[in-house]
């Protein structure tokens, strides 16, 4: 498959292709679910911990003796009975994830790469390089690419610490390098903006 190539301007200046064996495979959709709910697990914290009878303070001595008394027989103010006493079978700190193998992770990805090439949802530019970090250099580039309003994931290679402060003020737009690249943000992406430096990294990983 060939994709053109665009750059900055919004000018065509060539064409790529796209390896078949990433961009070009029938879509997998079970597998993406799987992919989707594993990594939106592991984003949750699984950090809320309550206290068991053996961890809240106090209730060293036993509240009275065994008989006589004609209360029930108590050994412990922290009984998790009492106010103020510990939890029973409460939350503890977990993760919520679970291992995913990565050829599964690798099919994932290849799946949502090739349903967004299908949807022409694709776009490849030469290169980006801005001067100065300003916001309104990413928005106009995106406005002569016409995507000005779409959710676009913007991939290259290596660190650009120019386009990450670029791109942080915009609620539509995500800067990221192509290895690190998630399915999860693939697919939330109304469009994948690929630099060639990128694309390159992409077959690279995934082919």
């Amino acid at each position: 498959m060939k994709v053109k190539v665009y750059n900055q301007d919004g000018a065509e200046v060539g064409s790529v292709d796209l390896k078949p064996e990433i961009f070009e495979i029938e879509p997998n959709e079970a597998v993406v679910h799987q992919y989707v709910v594993n990594y939106l697990a592991r984003q949750r914290q699984g950090t809320v911990k309550t206290k068991g009878r053996s961890e809240v303070s106090g209730g060293g001595k036993k509240p009275w003796r065994q008989k006589g008394t004609g209360r029930a027989r108590s050994g412990t103010i922290r009984s998790p009975l009492w106010r103020g006493g510990g939890t029973v079978f409460g939350p503890q700190p977990r993760s919520y994830g679970s291992n995913f193998p990565k050829q599964m992770k690798r099919l994932a990805i290849r799946s949502v790469l090739s349903s967004k090439a299908k949807e022409n949802q694709i776009k490849v530019l030469d290169q980006i390089s801005f001067d100065a970090p300003k916001t309104k250099n990413v928005t106009g580039m995106l406005g002569k690419l016409e995507l000005t309003g779409r959710k676009c994931l913007i991939l290259d290679e290596g660190r650009n610490d120019k386009m990450t402060l670029s791109c942080r003020n915009l609620r539509k737009v995500t800067y990221g390098r192509a290895a690190l690249a998630n399915g999860y943000d693939l697919l939330n992406a109304d469009v994948i903006v690929l630099t060639k430096a990128g694309l390159e990294k992409v077959h690279e990983v995934l082919a």
